[in-house]
């Protein structure tokens, strides 16, 4: 955007001041005169100006006030625009701690919840290892029943194996005997 109008840098606008209004020409012209006699005669470029300043004081008066005006908005607009970074800032503060203080009753109550699942769990660990505990004494009960069931059937099978030979001698002992005594 273009500036247009007087072609002044901001600073040096600000350091002037109009001429009240009400001061005439006859003073500047006056002083004019005070410096020529002093021996000093400003630039053509600054009695101008001093001459515009002086007949158009009113839109210069006008000029600045609204730039003071514009001045005024501006630091509200800025104060306006800080306060609401400012509650802004609280109120993420707040959203932050609010939230840390939801996410640790949150935890803690997942902590709670796994600490009650793990109890539940443990005992059906438990009643399951007993069971198995349990199965397991049997089966070696049974072993070893089983054992002695195999020893007691091996220990019986050499007494008829005994028995069935021992017939089996005393029968060819006696078809021996029978046929020496025929003959």
């Amino acid at each position: 955007m273009e500036r247009q109008g007087v072609d002044m840098p901001h600073a040096e606008c600000k350091d002037q001041e109009p001429l009240p209004l009400g001061e005439s020409t006859e003073q500047q012209q006056g002083e004019e005169s005070h410096e020529k006699e002093a021996g000093w005669e400003p630039a053509s470029a600054n009695r101008q100006l001093m001459m515009l300043e002086g007949k158009s004081g009113p839109y210069f008066s006008s000029l600045d006030s609204s730039i003071e005006i514009l001045k005024k908005r501006a630091q509200e607009l800025i104060e306006n625009i800080n306060e609401s970074r400012q509650k802004d800032h609280a109120l993420m503060t707040n959203f932050r701690d609010s939230l840390k203080i939801k996410v640790s009753d949150l935890t803690e109550k997942l902590e709670e919840r796994m600490y009650q699942l793990y109890n539940h769990h443990n005992k059906i660990i438990q009643e399951k290892l007993q069971e198995f505990t349990q199965k397991m004494a049997k089966i070696s009960h049974l072993e070893t029943e089983l054992k002695q069931v195999c020893h007691t059937v091996e220990t019986v099978y050499k007494d008829f194996q005994d028995l069935c030979v021992q017939p089996e001698a005393t029968t060819l002992e006696e078809e021996q005997t029978h046929k020496d005594g025929e003959c």
